[in-house]
């Protein structure tokens, strides 16, 4: 076959552009089912307690009720524990906890229906740190830590704190569930990982696999919101739809959707650090809280992926990190881009400012000594290969921006410039791949091939990239492949589209399936090779690279395949009247291994960093009683494009041997990194602020920064400092001599300037002196 130009690396036009620019592209509400009813979900009004009783009050004729009892299989909402119920029977642990299900053919009647519910109420606790129920703990140990600390000259002690954070996608959560004959179900619906809906619903509905269907429609973004919470909408509707034997379409407005669904955890983090003078790490001590709220959902993975990433990029021979996740009256929180791993690398990068103050050195120069470089060890005994990349993205911002110079000539004013370098695992925790068995399959068409994966489009240009993949493996053009909606009923279980993998890993599944398609057909076009040999269908399933290892009682081994860099540097104004605080200038800088599409990778680092400084500065879940109190698009601000500031934004390969083409994931990275340089900035401008989001009146409460003293310094680095000093003093000062001769000079120039002007009037007016 010809070889076609190629198409990984260039910015070729998206899958399901034309659709979306045009309207034609159909999203969960535009879809319609004759027959078709429309649900509800009551819910509870209380954060804790038992239901005493459930009554309508209203005429039921005309409408389906659902109560738990009429669940078929297992009242729970499968994932990893099954705590959770889809409907609770008796115990309440959250506000908005969903009770009973009611659907009816007109909207109208619908919302005007009320059930009465009499609760007991009993008292709930919203502090994590002191709940008794804890759902998963996490212990990282390396080295000696009591070794660690004997080797210290200074300990530096710091605690720092996360807060809520809401997805707001633009598509609020939404399904339409269809009965089939003999108890099948088919269920439509904006999601991120069919195959997890295919699962609860079985153990709902006790159904087998092959009466059950699940279809991704069109998604208005997710943000990991869709990840595990469309299983527990996928399972009202389709109990309406059982019960009613008609088509439910169940859409959830934006206020309930913001106050039922989940959101990133919260999380407390405490460092303890030993350094020395110098500025090396000799150990490190960190304990993190997670607050999972009223049910486990993905609470241990999250914790999982937060703790591995708690010490940040960074060498050290002792660490000891314990990460617990707690359970809170409060909706259960969940998965949202990032993982656990924003509220982590905060922590220590804010930290890291502070040891750079308490030594008096440089930012820059504390992470340049304690940085990973290829051959080192994670915390969690990870050998680095040749793509860590941790002090060439250092290097390159700190070059890029001008960063030593800047935060010289913006020291005392209302400005401040701030850091932060950081990592991303790509892929799943540990042995997550490998329990996974991800499965990838190509179909040879006429022209090309159809891709067939359960990795679903929200967004990010899942399509778009597997195709310029697909395509070059084939040396096919990029317009002569297809991607199979993510239907369960056709497609393999490549995993769920999360944890920055779908490129890497299901990429190159996919790539490998062309590697294999590409072999066969050999000389022969797709269309030869039909005719003479019937249809070709190629399926690989994920291989766990040749000497990784993890295991998942110690904590020990492969984390992840490989790791993403990054270094992010703000530059920001306070207002000292109303402490707002607004971004200048954005700068990051990001290894991945290859941008397959460079526009949408620049894309996503853009987007995740808005994300990013909407963490730091804006978005705030204030909670009141267990609920969110300011659940609406009013109250809960993130930032526009007004907000955003200019950004820079620099792409750097380093390639994994394992990726497709050499890539590595992207797609969370970008939100780890904007926070800590936000409050690092701050502390730069003068405020000593170690919790998010950074708000006015938390700045306006919070202490100044205390710089460093001399006394925190070295002998060497007092004499440098004190000759540094005297050197800008007397710059100082023959700065202020010269300007004010030039003062004087041109107060000199226009005395003479003026006592001319005077005598020429004087003339004119015949006045003589």
């Amino acid at each position: 076959m010809p070889r076609a130009a190629k198409a990984v690396g260039r910015n070729v036009l998206r899958k399901e552009g034309v659709e979306k620019v045009t309207g034609a592209a159909r999203y969960i509400d535009d879809l319609a089912f004759p027959g078709m009813l429309y649900g509800r979900t009551i819910r509870s009004t209380i954060p804790a307690g038992d239901i005493v009783d459930v009554r309508p009050d209203f005429s039921t004729p005309g409408y389906t009720i659902v109560s738990h009892r009429d669940i078929p299989g297992r009242n729970i909402v499968a994932l990893i524990d099954d705590d959770q119920p889809c409907l609770a029977e008796r115990t309440i642990r959250h506000f908005a906890e969903p009770i009973v299900l009611i659907a009816h053919h007109d909207r109208d009647a619908l919302h005007a229906a009320e059930v009465r519910v009499d609760y007991r109420e009993t008292t709930p606790n919203y502090d994590p740190e002191a709940s008794a129920t804890t759902f998963k703990t996490v212990t990282i140990a390396k080295g000696d830590l009591g070794q660690g600390f004997a080797a210290a000259d200074v300990v530096v002690e710091g605690e720092y704190r996360a807060g809520h954070q809401e997805q707001l996608y633009i598509e609020t959560n939404g399904v339409i569930a269809v009965p089939g004959p003999d108890g099948e179900m088919t269920v439509y619906g904006s999601m991120q990982c069919p195959y997890y809906v295919h699962r609860a619903l079985k153990v709902l509905l006790d159904l087998p696999d092959d009466k059950l269907r699940v279809v991704q429609t069109e998604t208005g973004g997710g943000f990991g919101g869709k990840e595990e919470y469309p299983s527990m909408i996928a399972g009202h509707a389709a109990l309406l739809a059982r019960k009613s034997g008609r088509p439910v379409k169940l859409i959830y407005d934006r206020v309930e959707d913001m106050l039922a669904t989940t959101k990133r955890h919260p999380a407390v983090i405490r460092h303890r650090t030993g350094v020395t003078r110098t500025g090396r790490l000799t150990a490190m001590e960190i304990d993190a809280v997670f607050d999972a709220g009223a049910y486990a959902t993905l609470s241990a993975v999250v914790l999982s992926r937060g703790v591995i990433h708690a010490s940040g990029p960074y060498r050290c021979d002792h660490v000891r990190i314990h990460g617990r996740a707690t359970m809170t009256n409060t909706p259960p929180n969940g998965a949202f881009r990032g993982f656990g791993a924003p509220q982590t690398q905060f922590a220590v990068e804010v930290h890291m400012d502070r040891i750079a103050a308490e030594l008096g050195v440089d930012p820059v120069r504390v992470r340049e000594i304690n940085a990973l470089r290829p051959g080192d060890t994670t915390a969690t005994g990870q050998r680095l290969g040749r793509d860590c990349s941790v002090r060439q993205v250092l290097r390159e911002a700190v070059k890029r921006t001008d960063f030593t110079e800047r935060r010289r000539a913006l020291a005392g004013t209302n400005r401040g410039i701030g850091l932060s370098l950081f990592f991303h695992g790509s892929g799943f925790t540990g042995g997550g791949e490998v329990k996974l068995a991800s499965k990838a399959s190509l179909a040879l068409t006429e022209r090309g091939a159809r891709i067939l994966v359960a990795s679903t489009e929200i967004g990010q240009g899942t399509r778009t990239m597997h195709a310029q993949i697909v395509a070059d493996t084939l040396g096919l053009p990029y317009d002569c492949i297809e991607v199979n909606a993510a239907d369960t009923g056709v497609v393999p279980d490549s995993g769920p589209t999360v944890a920055s993998r779908t490129c890497m890993v299901v990429g190159r599944i996919l790539q490998r399936c062309a590697e294999e398609m590409r072999a066969r057909l050999g000389r022969l076009t797709p269309r030869e090779y039909l005719r003479k040999n019937g249809p070709l269908v190629v399926t690989k399933e994920y291989e766990r690279p040749a000497g990784m290892s993890w295991d998942d009682t110690s904590y020990r081994g492969d984390a992840y395949g490989t790791y993403g860099w990054a270094c992010d540097v703000v530059e920001l104004e306070v207002d000292r009247d109303t402490w707002e605080v607004k971004p200048i200038t954005f700068t990051s800088v990001h290894e991945f291994g290859r941008a397959i599409h460079p526009l949408l990778a620049a894309g996503q680092i853009e987007g995740g960093s808005a994300q990013g400084l909407g963490y730091a500065l804006l978005e705030e879940v204030v909670m009141r009683d267990g609920r969110m109190a300011n659940a609406s698009l009013t109250n809960y601000i993130i930032p526009t494009t007004l907000d955003a500031p200019a950004m820079d934004i620099v792409m750097r390969g380093n390639p994994y041997k394992h990726g497709p083409f050499g890539a590595k994931g992207v797609g969370e990275m970008p939100i780890d990194g904007p926070a800590p340089a936000v409050i690092n900035a701050l502390r730069h401008a003068g405020v000593d602020l170690r919790a998010l989001p950074a708000t006015p009146e938390r700045i306006m409460a919070a202490p100044p920064a205390t710089p460093a003293t001399p006394a925190q310094r070295t002998p060497r680095e007092q004499r440098t400092q004190r000759v540094q000093t005297t050197q800008r003093v007397q710059t100082t000062q023959r700065v202020q001599t010269t300007q004010r001769a030039q003062t004087t000079r041109r107060a000199q120039t226009t005395k003479r300037a003026q006592t001319k002007k005077r005598a020429q009037m004087q003339k004119r007016k015949g006045i003589r002196r």
